[in-house]
This record gives structure tokens, C-alpha cells and sequence, in this order.
């Protein structure tokens, strides 16, 4: 039978969720607000004087080659990203839902990656990939590997793809490791006992049961990638080389607080905005049917 909390009080349920709506409003409702009536205008570089320019902003922006080869980038960025740290992350939840000595120091070491900043671990990364110092760098020199990821531009999206998706890695573990440590052991023997091999039964009966969490870290992973790579991005090559690492989100901040184009900077945000939303309608819509609840 479900239970459900009752108030007598008509007034405290809105007090309870007053604090949560009232940061919401702040720093999500009102910035989003802001950005999208700046989008509509043309200002000076210290935003003392506007002009309303309709979508001219948006015009601008969308026959900028420059904008839709960052359209590009961020596409490949964001879901090379969201597949290694998926792929990645399953993985090792697998290995470690197993009976294994050590198990609770391996899995210690694994989620202590989600503790550093993004910026932090671009700067971690920057350091093992720099081509005069870095170890790495050093190493694959040694192999006959050319690695100078600031004029490479594919070295670069590679590094930069490694480093944000290293970070997102123990977020996607802890939730496939709790998600298969809930599937009912029985499920699993009763399997064994039919004949079915270890990829069978993952295959067949624990992926399926998986397929909420999945589901959820897919969204995550997406939303991650698109604004929450900016601190790695910034670290490690600043957009460049030849814009080949300039996803949406460092361009909006390149463009605005750097060149100050403010009306343009926005209307990037207001589309960043949009097409995130458009890609959760979109998995909502069409991969949630196909999630076994």
C-alpha cells in the first residue's frame, strides 16, 4: 500500500521547496531569461548602449563558418565523451561486481577520479601530454610517435576526449556497479543453470535490467560533455589548434568575454540551450521506449 505524507499545514509544503525554487529562479531561470533578451540585442563592448536587432544575432551566427565548424567539433566531442566513459565505466563495474580480493581498494581507486575539478584534470592531463615535458609525450617519442597536441589538431580533440571522459568515468561506474549489484542473483544461476556463457548472461538478462541506469547516464553524459568540458577544454588548448577543439560552450565564452560580442555570445547560449533540450526530448522520446523497466 502506498504511503503518502500528509500536511496539515497548507502553507509548509511551499515553505519546504521555497529554498529550491528560489535557487532555481536565480541561477537558472533568470540568467536563461537574461541571455535569451540580450540575443535580441547589439551592444558596445561595456554594454552601455543596446540596439534591438531582432535575429540578426542568430543570422550572424548561422552563416559563420567559423560557429558551424564549432557545431562539428562538438558533436564529435560530445558523444566520443559520453561512448568511452559509458563503455569505459561498464566495464569495470562488471569486473568489479565479481568476488575478487581487493575489490573494495580497486573500487576506491576507481571513483576517486570524480573528486577533481575539470579544470584540474586538464591540467593533469596538459602535464602528461606536453610535447617539450610530458611523460607521456616523452614516451611516445620513443616509439616514433610525433605527439605536439598544440599543432596537431586531431592529437588534440584526442587528448582532450581522453581527459573528459577519464573524469566522467567513476560518475558512470558507481551508477552501473549499484545498478548491477540490484539485479537478484537468482536471475543470473537460474541462467547458468540453462547453459547460458558469461557474455549470454550479461547479454541477455543483466544489460536489459540495466537499461534505466543506462539510460539516465546517457542524458547525464550528453548535458556533461556539452557544458561541463569547458574547465578541460580551457586547460589544455584553449580551443585551439586552428579551432579544432572550440566545442559551443568555450566559443560562447570566447566571444563574449574575450571579444566581447555580447549579443552574439548570447544567442550561441540561447542555441546551446536549445539543442540540449532538443537532444532530451529526443532520448526521452525515442531510447526510453526500449529501457525494461
Amino acid at each position: 500500500m502506498e504511503k503518502r505524507v500528509v500536511f496539515r499545514n497548507k502553507v509548509l509544503p511551499y515553505l519546504l521547496v521555497a529554498p529550491q525554487i528560489l535557487v532555481t529562479l536565480v541561477f537558472f531561470i533568470w540568467p536563461a531569461a537574461q541571455a535569451l533578451v540580450q540575443s535580441f540585442l547589439q551592444e558596445d563592448a561595456f554594454g552601455t548602449s543596446s540596439a534591438f536587432v531582432w535575429f540578426d544575432n542568430f543570422v550572424e551566427i548561422f552563416t559563420s563558418e567559423e560557429y558551424l565548424g564549432s557545431f562539428r567539433v562538438t558533436l564529435v566531442f560530445s558523444f566520443a565523451v559520453a561512448a568511452i566513459a559509458l563503455s569505459v565505466a561498464l566495464l569495470l563495474a562488471v569486473m568489479a561486481d565479481r568476488a575478487l580480493r581487493g575489490a573494495t581498494a580497486y573500487k576506491t581507486l576507481i571513483i576517486w577520479p570524480y573528486a577533481v575539478a575539470p579544470v584540474v584534470a586538464g591540467v593533469l592531463w596538459f602535464f602528461l601530454f606536453n610535447p617539450t615535458v610530458g611523460m607521456v609525450a616523452f614516451f611516445l617519442k620513443k616509439f616514433g610517435v610525433e605527439w605536439n597536441h598544440t599543432l596537431n589538431g586531431g592529437q588534440a580533440m584526442t587528448l582532450v576526449v581522453v581527459a573528459a571522459a577519464w573524469r566522467e568515468i567513476s560518475y558512470n561506474f558507481l551508477f552501473f556497479l549499484a545498478g548491477l549489484q540490484a539485479i537478484p542473483g537468482s536471475f543470473i544461476e537460474a541462467a547458468a543453470i540453462d547453459g547460458a556463457g558469461p557474455w549470454r548472461r550479461f547479454w541477455s538478462i543483466a544489460f536489459p535490467l540495466l537499461s534505466p541506469t543506462a539510460f539516465f547516464l546517457i542524458v547525464v553524459n550528453i548535458v556533461y560533455a556539452f557544458f561541463d568540458t569547458f574547465g578541460v577544454i580551457h586547460a589544455i588548448t584553449r580551443g585551439g589548434p586552428n579551432y579544432a577543439t572550440n566545442i559551443l560552450v568555450y566559443k560562447v565564452f570566447n566571444d563574449g568575454f574575450i571579444n566581447l560580442d555580447l549579443g552574439g555570445s548570447a544567442a550561441q547560449s540561447v542555441v546551446l540551450m536549445a539543442v540540449v533540450i532538443a537532444l532530451t526530448v529526443v532520448q526521452f522520446r525515442f531510447i526510453e521506449r526500449k529501457v525494461h523497466y
